[in-house]
């Protein structure tokens, strides 16, 4: 066994005093549906609701081993790891001081208030993360606290490799495949780098959202690369840059072990396991299991453990997800309708709409020309196949229209 795969399990050993191993669970609804052996790694059940609790656990009890006096620990996050960070500190006994960007939603800064208590003092600074983190780089500098990064720095690597620990505890075998979720690359860096050794059988599949795919830049150029821009939505694991440290400890995957999850397509996926499942999970959180589906041919059959590596889910965002989830599954749309202005042009088109379709939506946008005026439609139906047919009926009646539902510019302003 390696050095790694020992500190692993000295991490995974160590953070019972902490909290119990998450949940390994068989999913039966998954089993059946992909005719395969499906199992969830509840990393969502941690007490912080994701698996950031065990790399900053690891790097604070080695610091403080090593550095007795060590007392002071910085962190820069918005999410997860602020949490993580804040709930060990309290654990050892230590001050954190968490730098957050001043956007920050309230319910994140309370619940790493919440979970640090008196041992940690919250500082916003910032409007983008950038700036937070030059601003906690520059306070650990000025003070001589100890920076705990987020995924980049092996002792966060070793901690987030205690997730294969478990794994292995509990099944009867290796199993045949593991699906990780990928941000900045902390958890799947310490799962592949421990089950390389112990279970050089198993392979991988790599999942990150296509609004920041920075390990598939990172495999193309041999070395990680700068993303130009970000879709921040799925905030969990929307990383411009894989760390230098996590990519080395990937080295060697090929192209077609990393798959992109849609932001829209996720959304899906967490209505269907918060509907069927009672499961709720942070847009990062359900990655792994959103690419079950493409990867149904090569799963058939295997035992497979998907990391569900995070539920701290805002539920004032509910009504957005459900939005893009309809979108995605295309049982809603929007347009802009060139409606004649005289009475009866509304009922004339409410007319078209089939028994299944229903309006989301109606906005008048501008009536500067004396015959017609632009109105803004939202249209929700039960299927897809709806659409084609109240197209060709609007256009039989002659109305003139533009789908903008995936037109992202003027969704932005108009939606």
């Amino acid at each position: 066994m390696s050095d790694f795969a020992e500190k692993a399990r000295a991490a995974e050993t160590a953070m019972r005093s902490l909290f119990p191993p998450t949940p390994l669970q068989r999913n039966l609804h998954l089993s059946d549906r992909f005719g395969a052996d499906i199992w969830l790694k509840r990393e969502d059940l941690t007490p912080v609701r994701s698996y950031k609790l065990r790399g900053a656990f690891n790097a604070m009890r080695k610091v403080i081993a090593d550095r007795p006096g060590q007392e002071v620990f910085v962190a820069a996050s918005a999410g997860n790891h602020a949490q993580g960070v804040a709930y060990a500190c309290r654990h050892f006994g230590v001050r954190g001081v968490i730098f957050m960007p001043v956007t920050t939603p309230q319910q994140k800064i309370g619940k790493t208030r919440t979970f640090g208590g008196e041992n940690i003092e919250i500082r916003l600074t910032g409007d983008y993360f950038d700036d937070t983190l030059a601003s906690a780089q520059a306070y650990c500098a000025e003070v001589g606290a100890h920076f705990l990064s987020p995924f980049d720095d092996e002792d966060v690597i070793e901690g987030q490799a205690s997730v294969a620990v478990e794994i292995l505890s509990v099944l009867d075998r290796s199993p045949d495949m593991v699906i990780l979720p990928v941000g900045g690359g902390g958890l799947a860096a310490g799962v592949v780098s421990y089950l390389r050794d112990v279970a050089p059988e198993t392979a991988f599949r790599f999942v990150e959202p296509a609004g920041g795919a920075s390990l598939s830049a990172a495999v193309r150029a041999g070395a990680p690369v700068t993303l130009p821009g970000v879709d921040t939505f799925v905030d969990g694991a929307a990383v411009a840059r894989i760390g230098e440290k996590t990519f080395d400890r990937l080295a060697g995957i090929a192209a077609d072990e990393v798959v992109l999850a849609p932001e829209d397509r996720i959304c899906a996926t967490m209505l269907e396991m918060l509907n069927v499942e009672g499961i709720v999970l942070e847009p990062a959180g359900a990655l792994a299991v959103d690419v079950l589906p493409a990867l149904a041919e090569q799963i058939q059959g295997k035992s497979v453990v998907c990391v569900t590596s995070g539920g701290n889910f805002d539920f004032e965002r509910l009504p957005e997800v459900k939005e893009r989830a309809q979108r995605y599954s295309g049982v809603k749309k929007y347009f802009v309708l060139r409606l004649p202005q005289r009475p009866g042009a509304l009922r004339d088109f409410l007319d078209l709409l089939g028994p299944d379709d229903d309006v989301a939506r109606f906005e008048y946008l501008k009536k500067s020309a004396r015959n017609f005026g632009s109105v803004l439609i939202g249209i929700e139906t039960t299927r897809a196949e709806n659409f084609p047919a109240l197209f060709a009926r609007m256009e039989a009646s002659g109305l003139v229209y533009r789908d903008i539902t995936e037109d992202a510019t003027l969704a932005e302003f108009l939606i």
